[in-house]
């Protein structure tokens, strides 16, 4: 059974830095397009950045230049490094994977079919 779990969400002032983690049980994350979400309380779960089979990355705007999504360092591990962080980036991040390539349709929500159970990022002044 394809599993993903994250980790490494917690609390953090504005400006500091955050890496989450996404584990991969039952599949190598080489194997799909990696993203990952972020959702807000009573808003829709959005795309952040994905990392496709090819090395490929993807971002939205807000998390160009301040987020990095890469290879972790432990085997079959996601992660989603966040450096300068805002109270706007305060949310629910979740690790989604489906059958690549991630292409157009990387920020959307609805093209992944498998999904983490998600870490609270909470960011204060």
């Amino acid at each position: 059974q394809v599993q993903l779990v994250e980790s490494g969400g917690g609390s953090v002032q504005a400006g500091g830095s955050l890496t989450l983690s996404c584990g991969t049980a039952g599949y190598s994350y080489n194997n799909y397009c990696m993203a990952w979400f972020r959702q807000e309380s009573g808003k829709e779960r959005e795309g952040v950045a994905a990392l496709d089979i090819d090395g490929r990355t993807y971002y939205t705007d807000t998390a160009k230049g301040r987020f990095t999504i890469s290879q972790g360092t432990t085997k079959n591990t996601v992660s989603l490094q966040m450096n300068n962080l805002t109270l706007e980036d305060t949310a629910t991040y979740y690790c989604a994977a489906e059958h690549p390539p991630c292409e157009n349709n990387w920020n959307q929500a609805w093209a992944y079919g498998i999904w983490g159970q998600g870490t609270q990022v909470t960011v204060s002044s």
